[in-house]
């Protein structure tokens, strides 16, 4: 079983594994459309297409952020159409060096399935090792029959954040790139700044100049150094996506034990009572 990452010959070798099911994530906040066309011009052989916007993501409220976290029961469905049974091997890519096969992960997790992981170096990994690329779509077997296990310990909600406020119950770690975490050149949410207190890790800290996870030691390392427990660590990021990838690189280095804000930034800011802090 594979729980956090997949190298790119691992999965090359199981591509007519019946067992296994591969799930095309790649997606742009600036261009919804975009990860449906790159995966019509070229995707890994027998992979299926998900959307971020609404297979991997609930419906909006206004006051739940810009991906809220998918009902469950849809979820579960969203599985069944692909196949996935209790003993699937679910492994989840985007372009490389991203954050959104980690939303599909850390779902996949939540839901209470264990063996999903992420392919390292995602899609520009596969085609720089030379391996076979595909435009035909495979039909959406249907024969699925996973049940959901909602393993709600995994995340904390903005009720949580804000008491933790008050009584400092756990970290809040923000995933944005630095300069939207201090409140600059903030181009998504109606709101610039960050939770108060919160720590700053940029997802693309995980990565290597390869576009590649950091070796776990070095990844453990570089979390200690925050010297914050991990079970009193919570990721966040701007609607819960690219925090996943902090939340699944902790659980690739060995750092288990923390959990994640689903509505993160953009939910946070929806109530303007809640505190905002900038710098």
């Amino acid at each position: 079983m594979y729980r956090t990452l997949v190298s790119v010959d691992e999965l090359a070798e199981h591509l007519k594994d019946p067992e296994w099911v591969v799930v095309d994530c790649r997606h742009s906040l600036q261009d919804l459309q975009s990860g449906r066309r790159a995966y019509a011009q070229g995707h890994i052989p027998g992979a299926f297409f998900a959307g971020v916007e609404d297979d991997l993501a609930g419906t909006k409220t206004g006051k739940n952020g810009r991906h809220p976290m998918p009902d469950p029961a849809h979820f579960a469905a969203f599985l069944g159409e692909l196949g996935v049974t209790a003993q699937t091997q679910i492994v989840a890519y985007d372009a490389g060096a991203d954050m959104f096969a980690a939303r599909m992960w850390f779902l996949c997790r939540h839901a209470g399935h264990e063996a999903a992981a992420v392919l390292d170096g995602g899609m520009t990994a596969w085609i720089a090792a030379g391996k076979p690329v595909s435009a035909e779509e495979p039909a959406r077997p249907g024969t699925g029959t996973f049940q959901p296990h909602p393993r709600r310990e995994l995340t904390v909600d903005a009720e949580a954040v804000l008491a933790s406020l008050e009584d400092n119950a756990f970290c809040v770690l923000d995933a944005r790139a630095a300069d939207r975490f201090a409140g600059q050149n903030e181009t998504i949410d109606p709101v610039a700044g960050h939770i108060p207190g919160a720590l700053n890790r940029p997802f693309k800290n995980n990565f290597d100049e390869r576009g590649l996870f950091k070796p776990p030691a070095q990844l453990r390392d570089e979390f200690t150094q925050l010297g914050v427990h991990p079970k009193r660590l919570v990721h966040q990021c701007g609607s819960g996506v690219s925090a996943a990838v902090n939340y699944l690189a902790m659980e690739h280095a060995g750092v288990e034990g923390s959990r994640l804000y689903p509505g993160s930034w953009s939910e946070w800011i929806a109530d303007p009572a809640r505190p905002v802090a900038t710098g």
